[in-house]
Formats: C-alpha cells, structure tokens, sequence
C-alpha cells in the first residue's frame, strides 16, 4: 500500500517537472521568436533577397541577430 502510494506520487511529481520544463521552454522559444521578428534586412534598401549576396553593405550579419541594430538600415 505504501510502496503504490510512493509510485503515484513519483509519477505524478515527475510529470509535472515534464510540464514545467515545457513551459519554460515554450516561453523561452516564443522569446526568441519575438526577438528575430525583429531584424529590418528584409526592409532595408541594401538588402537584395540572393541567397549569395543578401545584402551588398555587411553581408555577414544579414538576416542574423547582429543585424537588429544596423547602423546602415535604410527603410525601402
């Protein structure tokens, strides 16, 4: 009887450690979502939409976390 007790309890502990880690994660992901919503190459006139050249003035941060704040963002 109490060993049924232990096992219900440790299943049940166990899934919601499984949940909250989810969550955190989910909530995590969304973060991180929200923050590439906010790279501006596609709206900059420098950009060029070539998976070679994807942008003719720093072609090696475009489309990436280093492009948010570009000094040489200009709105098309």
């Amino acid at each position: 009887m109490l060993l049924q007790i232990f096992c219900a309890v440790s299943v049940w502990l166990l899934m919601g450690i499984g949940v909250l880690r989810i969550w955190k994660l989910s909530i995590r992901g969304f973060a991180y979502v929200k923050r590439l919503h906010n790279i501006p190459c596609e709206r900059c006139v420098f950009f060029t939409g070539d998976y070679r050249l994807k942008c003719t003035v720093k072609p090696y941060i475009a489309l990436s976390e280093g492009a948010i704040d570009c000094q040489d963002f200009q709105h098309q």
